[in-house]
């Protein structure tokens, strides 16, 4: 008598297009762990099945999640979720696209197969004669699963879910404009047309690219139809900018793993995979492949020390042949609790060109600021001028150390971060900045060149503003054109004492044979012209 009532109430609810398992699992997780209980969840998952749930009932029609590989993702959208979703209405037509058809019937093959295992559960079965890993359908009804790779077609099929499933395989994948067409034109000329008024969209992968599907979506995102929830192995958001972390996490947090990866795991990750690969796989912060002020090329490197062991100072470093050296300092707003983080630099200038030593780069308290900065002028001590931005922590610390440390000079900013890149782009493109060789470095200058290509629009620029402060310093403000400058206020306060009456025009020309401007802003820049020539016809 139980069975027949549980036949004719598994007839009622497919008379209403629901199966008796959609109340069974009121989200797919439950679906998920009842299939296999060693599926485990975590913050990042329990916050995507809520996406995914706002995308089931209504709520939201366009989602994008990107997250680090190997964290589950894929295993809940494209497995999970479609099986989920036929439990509740078998009629909907569900495609799966990935960056090759292989990929995308394997997921296609596992829909299928958990429901034919487990057809008690589903309260669906899969019909007979449309049963093929890449193409099935639910016994009387109208729904299924069909399978596709970015090359393929869907011609002749109306799409109620499409769920896109790393539509790019590699790196090589990514760097290739012809792929990333293709990819767009799976979107626009494929997938799009398929689409009826009430479809709905998943777009899951991890970044490999700023151009990447999902970057063009959100891109060209005018009429804001799509949700993009990132979440990153590491927090890196800005409360001191409003941001905070899908998941609640304190900047610097990281990611409870889905695989069990201790924070010395991720650690050791980001150390293996490198700065620009952590950045946009695990990040999901992919930068310009060039840069957009200051270009990835432009960098020169060095690889022969600038330094040696300082002769009487056992912890010091001394500088050989340098004409200047300095430090800039970009202070944190707060504490630990913030994402920014304090940088230190270590810059020696050599006629035009200047050499990045040293750098630190923390999150750090004031106390801590403090002792990193004493630690680091210790370590320097041909440094004789400090810059430190006038703002934030670093106005405290000028006032704490200035009657301890000498030479600590106030920089105040008066134009925007970008203006200051820009101001000193120019002297990068000329190939005046050097940075050491990752063979001898004392630092990660990975790290400075990933953030520099991702400027203005990378998560962090603490080390952008710490340069741009010391190659103004170095090269437009101060001593590093301060002689040519001189040279030519000289001649030109003479040329305009002098009285001619007659005769040849007193000489007005510097270095090059430059006419000698008056306005010291035009100095300047005649100056850093001058340097520039100089350094291309007569490279180091």
């Amino acid at each position: 008598m139980s069975s027949e009532l549980d036949a004719l109430a598994m007839a009622a609810d497919r008379l209403e297009g629901r199966s008796a398992a959609a109340d069974r699992y009121p989200t797919p997780h439950d679906l998920a762990e009842d299939l296999d209980p060693r599926v485990v969840l975590t913050p990042a998952l329990r916050l995507l099945d809520q996406s995914l749930i706002d995308v089931a009932e209504g709520r939201c029609r366009r989602l994008i999640w990107t997250m680090p590989p190997q964290e589950g993702k894929s295993q809940r959208v494209s497995r999970t979720f479609p099986a989920w979703l036929l439990t509740r209405n078998p009629n909907l037509r569900i495609a799966i696209a990935s960056y090759e058809l292989g990929t995308a019937r394997r997921w296609g093959r596992a829909i299928r197969n958990d429901i034919q295992n487990n057809t008690d559960k589903f309260g669906i079965r899969v019909r007979r004669d449309t049963s093929s890993a890449q193409e099935w359908q639910i016994q009387d009804h109208d729904g299924g699963v069909y399978s596709v790779g970015v090359a393929g077609a869907l011609t002749g099929r109306p799409v109620d879910v499409l769920i896109i499933d790393d539509p790019i395989k590699d790196r090589a994948q990514a760097e290739s404009e012809v792929f990333r067409e293709r990819v767009w034109d799976f979107w626009t000329d494929t997938a799009r047309t398929r689409f009826g008024a009430d479809t709905v969209v998943i777009v899951v992968l991890t970044r490999w690219h700023e151009d990447d599907l999902a970057g063009r979506l959100l891109a060209q995102d005018t009429r804001g139809e799509w949700r993009h929830i990132n979440i990153p192995a590491q927090a890196d958001h800005d409360p001191n900018k409003g941001e905070t972390d899908p998941l609640g996490r304190a900047p610097g947090e990281y990611l409870t793993s889905a695989r069990g990866r201790t924070p010395q795991d991720w650690e050791n990750t980001r150390q293996d995979v490198g700065t620009r690969t952590w950045t946009s796989l695990y990040q999901g912060r992919p930068s310009p492949t060039s840069g957009n002020v200051w270009k990835r090329q432009w960098w020169r490197r060095y690889a022969t020390p600038l330094w040696s062991q300082h002769p009487t100072l056992p912890d010091a470093y001394t500088v050989h042949e340098a004409d200047q050296v300095v430090m800039s300092w970009d202070m944190t707003f707060k504490d630990t609790k913030s994402s920014d983080y304090v940088v230190g630099q270590v810059w020696a200038r050599q006629g035009a060109n200047v050499y990045l030593l040293d750098q630190i780069r923390k999150r750090l308290s004031f106390t801590d600021t403090l002792t990193a900065f004493k630690g680091l002028v210790a370590r320097w001590p041909q440094a004789t001028a400090k810059y430190v931005e006038d703002k934030a922590n670093g106005t405290a610390v000028i006032n704490t150390l200035k009657n301890e440390i000498p030479g600590i000079i106030a920089v105040t900013p008066t134009e925007s971060k970008y203006a200051r890149a820009n101001a000193v782009a120019p002297v990068i493109e000329a190939g005046n900045a050097f940075l050491p060789d990752t063979s001898i470095a004392l630092f990660d200058p990975e790290e400075l060149i990933e953030e520099a290509a991702g400027f203005p629009n990378a998560a962090h620029d603490d080390q952008v503003d710490a340069t741009s402060q010391a190659l103004a310093q170095l090269l437009l403000d101060s001593t590093g054109a301060m002689a040519w400058i001189n040279y030519a206020r000289r001649h030109a306060t003479a040329a305009t004492a002098a009285t001619v009456t007659d005769g040849p025009e007193p000489d007005q020309s510097g270095p090059d044979n430059q006419t000698v401007p008056v306005d010291p802003a035009e100095a300047r820049r005649q100056a850093r012209n001058a340097a520039f020539r100089q350094h291309r016809n007569n490279p180091r």
